[in-house]
């Protein structure tokens, strides 16, 4: 069972630290759910880990990799995935095809085998389209797979975001807001898609998510952040009566 640590990472932009000192880490098999008010750094943590931003100073460690100045590309293939807050689709494709593109890392066969099209490239072909299947199954997207993305309701192309992190099969999935904009029933579906995943899939999962009653119902540990900054940390229950977080969010003395 593999940790992610986040040891002592700091992130600066001229000169302004978007992260100051952070430390995390997120245990295996969990729910960990980074919180905090805007602006807090929480979509940062994110970007580091998953390679899009690389840390002032500190270290990220996957186990015995050393991700602090890995690339997106090198993240994903060691499996770890990452639905955005702000899609990141293909509208013009259609449902299926989007997640058949997230499978492109998983084809290794050459370009030999491509052009005769038989041996290692139809199998591997045909194991990536079962394992899409698999994924637009548990998503629900079956009514969806050949719509166009772009032709799809908000809450559906957020739904079709996770599944393309999901399509890339990874042990560790970070999602940034994957309720943001929905719904009621929306939130509830995409809440029991997120606890299937560690119970049946048996995905870490760390969450960025605003919804306070959503965090405090499915999360096994919280870090808050403020200003850059963890300001707490621990279960639910304990998190909820920290008065320093109580402060952050609500803005008293």
């Amino acid at each position: 069972m593999t940790h992610l640590i986040v040891s002592d990472v700091t992130l600066t932009f001229g000169g302004l630290d978007a992260l100051s000192h952070v430390d995390i880490t997120i245990e295996p098999g969990i729910i960990t759910s980074i919180i905090g008010p805007n602006g807090a750094g929480k979509t940062s943590v994110l970007n580091c880990i998953s390679g899009f931003y690389h840390p002032s100073q500190g270290t990220i460690r996957y186990g015995n990799r050393n991700l602090t100045h890995a690339s997106p590309h090198q993240v994903s293939n060691i499996g770890i995935a990452r639905a955005f807050q702000n899609l990141e689709l293909f509208r013009g494709l259609s449902v299926l095809d989007n997640l058949l593109l997230a499978r492109h890392q998983h084809l290794t066969y050459s370009i030999f085998h491509a052009l005769i099209y038989f041996g290692k490239a139809s199998r591997l072909e045909a194991e990536n389209r079962a394992y899409v299947e698999k994924v637009i199954d548990f998503m629900e997207l079956e009514l969806y797979r050949k719509s166009m993305v772009g032709n799809l309701s908000y809450g559906i192309q957020k739904r079709v975001e996770v599944a393309r992190a999901l399509t890339l099969g990874p042990k560790l999935l970070l999602l940034d807001e994957p309720m943001a904009g929905m719904n009621i029933e929306e939130k509830e579906d995409i809440v029991r898609f997120i606890l299937d995943l560690k119970k049946e899939w048996g995905i870490t999962i760390v969450l960025v998510e605003h919804d306070l009653g959503v965090v405090m119902d499915i999360s096994d540990q919280i870090y808050v952040l403020d200003f850059g900054v963890v300001i707490g940390s621990g279960k639910p229950k304990d998190v909820a009566s920290d008065r320093t977080v109580i402060e952050a969010y609500i803005g008293e003395e």
